[in-house]
């Protein structure tokens, strides 16, 4: 089971997929959630849970966006591991990049988690023709895009927002999000996730 690119180096495969399944499980059970408790509040169901954290299924950005948002963490949380607050830096071998099994969409988590905060910094590459769909996050929580190569649609709670490279949007996550790319030519943008102090 594929889950990452490897031209650069970056953590990928079967280990990556491993080290998915066992953060989800682990944010489960620390937030003392049973598959059917975290499969009610994500809206993903408790098999294809089940799947994830056996890492028997890869799951689709829509998926794992819900089962992020169902543990009240960023998409980073799934793929990476807690570091202390310090000067940090991580090379692009060691940045994890999750990739849609579906579309092909890809995200690379840039940002160390801290404990005491919730910024996610990610880089995220969309091929033509393909879309990617977040669920919202709790209320509060901010994104700021900006597209380095090509153009993008955002879609926020039904309003678009076309998004050349150079040009940045902010909007507020807590509602229904699209990224679309509806040229010939892929899309890469960074997005910033705050979420604010953690609780």
């Amino acid at each position: 089971m594929a889950v990452l690119r490897k031209d650069d180096g970056s953590r990928q495969g079967p280990g990556m997929a491993g080290e998915l399944a066992q953060n989800i499980r682990r944010l489960r059970r620390e937030r003392g959630l049973t598959l059917e408790a975290l499969a009610a509040a994500s809206g993903v169901s408790r098999a294809m849970i089940s799947k994830v954290e056996r890492s028997v299924s890869t799951p689709t950005a829509t998926l794992l966006g819900k089962i992020a948002a169902g543990l009240d963490v960023g998409l980073s949380h799934l793929l990476g591991e807690m570091v202390d607050r310090a000067p940090v830096l991580t090379p692009p071998e060691a940045q994890p990049v999750y990739r849609d099994p579906e579309t092909g969409f890809q995200r690379r988590s840039l940002s160390p988690l801290f404990p005491d905060r919730k910024i996610d910094f990610a880089l995220n590459d969309l091929p033509a023709g393909q879309a990617a769909v977040f669920p919202p996050h709790r209320r509060g929580v901010e994104e700021y895009l900006y597209v380095v190569e090509g153009a993008l649609t955002v879609v926020v709670e039904g309003t678009r927002y076309e998004v050349g490279a150079g040009a940045s949007l902010f909007y507020h996550a807590h509602v229904v999000h699209e990224f679309r790319n509806e040229t010939g030519a892929r899309a890469v943008f960074f997005v910033v996730v705050d979420g604010g102090a953690a609780t």
